[in-house]
């Protein structure tokens, strides 16, 4: 009796601790899923992916999964891009390989040779500025105040660029001092709340350029951006998270950015970045609430 009461004692506590666990990896997967939502949804509209993968966890007293878990999700949204913009990437892939050949190099009337490498010029001063501040952008740049502080911010840059662009330039009449303006604007993403697509629209507004082209070339150029950044910290993309959390992440982001992608441009060709512009001072006010009510 004694030994069915021990094994029954055994019995249910392991019961229990496998209960429990599961519950607690359910649990893993399912902030695994929001956060790749999150990502999918904020690295195309322009509210900042950044900013909501560390204020999501912030509000919600979850687990913060770092900058290594944001590097895997924006993978996910890589492979969204990718898939959306296929016909482009290859025709500037070809157009790439044939701006190397003396004989068939023709900047002047080659779009896609053109295009190449002027998204490869916009790259540059974000690959710079991601290396130099890699180290304060995992510690010192994940304040909500900041994040509050760039999402009103930036939210009012955006509509004032908007609001007053001329909006009449396509991307056939992109020079190389617009690609590295916007490149430079990009740069400025690596604080979280800025947006990286906010801030490149933004500058490609402000450089004359229609909406939906604008979009397209911001979208285009992460292209290069993310698979730097996801190429460095690949090594680190295991480090607190499983296998089975990046693997949902990731898939969400894919599923999620693909179709953000596609309803935005077809919002935009229609409707101005106002609502956006609400929602971020919206979410700004909701931070700074939070904030205060807790440290009170």
């Amino acid at each position: 009796m004694a030994g069915q009461r021990a094994g029954g004692v055994v019995k249910s506590a392991g019961i229990s601790g496998t209960s429990k666990f599961a519950g607690s990896i359910d649990m893993e997967l399912f902030h695994s899923f929001v956060l790749g939502v999150v990502q999918g949804l904020g690295e195309f509209l322009p509210i900042s992916s950044s900013a909501h993968l560390i204020i999501v966890p912030w509000l919600f007293g979850w687990r913060d999964p770092g900058l290594n878990f944001d590097i895997a999700l924006h993978w996910g949204t890589l492979a969204a891009v990718l898939a959306y913009f296929r016909s482009d990437v290859g025709l500037l892939i070809r157009g790439f390989w044939r701006s190397l050949f003396p004989s068939s190099r023709d900047f002047q009337n080659d779009l896609p040779q053109r295009m190449s490498w002027l998204l490869v010029l916009a790259s540059v001063p974000g690959a710079i500025f991601g290396k130099l501040l890699d180290e304060k952008a995992e510690s010192l740049l994940r304040s909500p105040l900041l994040i509050a502080a760039t999402l009103g911010g930036f939210g009012i840059v955006l509509l004032v660029a908007d609001r007053y662009g001329r909006r009449e330039k396509g991307l056939d009449r992109i020079r190389w001092l617009d690609a590295l303006l916007i490149g430079f604007s990009q740069a400025l993403a690596i604080v979280p709340g800025i947006s990286r697509s906010g801030a490149t629209i933004a500058a490609g507004l402000g450089l004359g350029f229609q909406r939906e082209s604008a979009a397209r070339f911001s979208f285009l150029m992460s292209i290069p951006i993310i698979f730097g950044a996801g190429i460095i910290k690949l090594k680190h993309f295991h480090e607190g998270m499983s296998y089975a959390d990046l693997a949902v992440g990731f898939l969400a982001s894919a599923i999620f950015g693909f179709f953000s992608i596609k309803y935005f441009l077809r919002f935009i060709a229609r409707h101005d970045f106002r609502p956006f512009v609400w929602y971020r001072l919206a979410l700004a006010a909701l931070i700074l609430m939070v904030f205060f009510s807790r440290h009170n």
